[in-house]
């Protein structure tokens, strides 16, 4: 069997974080057994669907490097095909035109409510000559489902479910107007697209009992089923806003990689021993469904924050320099010159050892491109005493003999600070201060070397009120 994928959203909001991990779930279950991983934009919904939501969901994929195999397929654009399917159907007998009057249904509904049970259209132009129908009601086309036994789906996730038949009602597949309910919609679509493998949220349990009967009334060879449990917040309510951040691009202005969460999905509601940090070559060599669990994941905010340290720490410094210096032109209002955008780079090393998000990483690198006198916290204030600042007056004759390599400047501050009886970090650390305006950076001589000899006496004189 040639296994073939899709992912199939909705662009009538943002890619939540839990679309987000059904697309990862498929394109990794691709991947693994050399299959194809596909897309379709499920717009059928005309009021709500725009090409702005459209966009997002395929910017979403492309930073989260989930990328088609094939173009997109837009559903909308194949409702001649879906109204092909009903028309076999209609000349089968495995579907009919139901005549029912709003007014009919409104009964019905009210009916079901006073008897307290779930509404479900009793069939009543199932067997009724269509001669017989009322004036000016177009029709709607409904599956003749069978009324006696059982559905059954044999769940790659959820193991055998079953449903009886008659808890089931015939469903409506084309509405008055002509268009295709989205359960019909789907089913034509994943027939034709080859789809072997249907790996989607377990909130559409019920809806695979319908479609089913869809694939049955056709003829067709169902695909395999997964239906993978939902993603709760930490309290175990569905997840939300009050959450904290849902949205994929969310996740991405916050300064998240994409790689750790993507490592952080995979291991929520998938496991492979004590496996926690895994690449995405090691992802694709060992994801399958049989990892997947039954429970709903919780999600936990601080975890991810973890991993996406672990992965900040190893990433490339270039990559990261470019995203800081577009981070501070955005978020912090500063054009990042080729001068300054050179010590960002100089000085990611030591930056990324303490920093858990790009966006913290981009405001330990603030003090890179602010202008002296630089703004500072009140521990750094603190620290600029009389005494330190003579040190500081000191150090700047001591730095004029170096050449302004970090190991000369080392020295030079060590030399300092032994002549004059001090600890070296009470020399360091005011000196942090004038240069930072901060009491945490990479080490300060590897600040130094960066912004190098006219800057640092620049900020040091700023200090000194020269």
């Amino acid at each position: 069997m040639t296994i073939r994928v899709r992912f199939a959203p909705s662009p009538t909001g943002m890619l939540h974080i839990g679309g987000a991990r059904t697309a990862l779930f498929n394109y990794l279950f691709a991947r693994h057994h050399g299959g194809q991983f596909l897309l379709r934009i499920e717009d059928t919904d005309r009021e709500r669907s725009t090409p702005e939501a459209t966009q997002v969901i395929l910017d979403a994929l492309d930073w989260l490097d989930l990328k088609s195999d094939e173009p997109p397929v837009y559903q909308s654009t194949r409702y001649a095909r879906h109204r092909e399917v009903v028309e076999q159907m209609l000349a089968a007998g495995t579907a009919y035109r139901c005549y029912c009057s709003r007014e009919e249904l409104a009964e019905l509904r009210a009916e079901a409510e006073r008897s307290k049970k779930p509404f479900r259209y009793d069939g009543r132009w199932r067997d009724r000559d269509p001669a017989e129908a009322p004036p000016g009601v177009d029709p709607v086309i409904r599956l003749r489902a069978p009324r006696e036994g059982e559905t059954v789906i044999h769940d790659l996730v959820q193991g055998e479910v079953r449903v009886r038949n008659a808890e089931l009602d015939d469903m409506i597949l084309l509405r008055s107007d002509g268009t295709p309910t989205y359960l019909h919609a789907v089913v034509v679509d994943d027939h034709d697209m080859a789809i072997s493998h249907v790996i989607r949220g377990d909130d559409h349990l019920t809806n695979t009992f319908r479609q089913a009967q869809i694939y049955d009334a056709m003829g067709w060879a169902r695909p395999n089923f997964a239906h993978i449990p939902l993603i709760h917040g930490a309290d175990g309510a569905k997840l939300s806003k009050r959450h904290g951040a849902v949205s994929v691009l969310q996740f991405r202005d916050e300064g998240y990689l994409p790689e750790a969460l993507c490592n952080y999905l995979l291991r929520l509601g998938w496991g492979h021993g004590d496996a926690e940090i895994l690449p995405r070559d090691q992802q694709v060599a060992l994801f399958d469904l049989d990892g997947v669990g039954r429970a709903a994941s919780r999600m936990d905010y601080a975890k991810l924050v973890h991993v996406n340290a672990v992965f900040l720490r190893a990433a490339e410094d270039e990559r990261l320099a470019a995203d800081i210096v577009a981070r501070l032109a955005r978020d912090h209002g500063f054009t990042v010159g080729t001068e300054a955008a050179g010590r960002i780079a100089m000085l990611m090393p030591g930056l990324k050892e303490r920093a858990r998000t790009l966006a913290e990483l981009a405001e330990s690198a603030l003090f890179i491109v602010r202008e002296a006198p630089l703004p500072m916290t009140e521990k750094a204030a603190a620290l600029l005493t009389e005494a330190a600042r003579d040190d500081l007056a000191a150090l700047l004759l001591d730095f004029d003999n170096t050449d302004f390599s970090k190991a000369a400047l080392h020295e030079a501050m060590k030399a300092y600070a032994e002549r004059e009886e001090k600890k070296l970090g009470a020399i360091a650390q005011p000196l942090r201060a004038a240069l930072t305006g901060s009491t945490v950076s990479p080490p300060i001589d590897a600040v130094m070397e960066a912004l190098g000899p006219i800057e640092v006496r620049k900020r040091i004189f700023a200090v000194l009120g020269e």
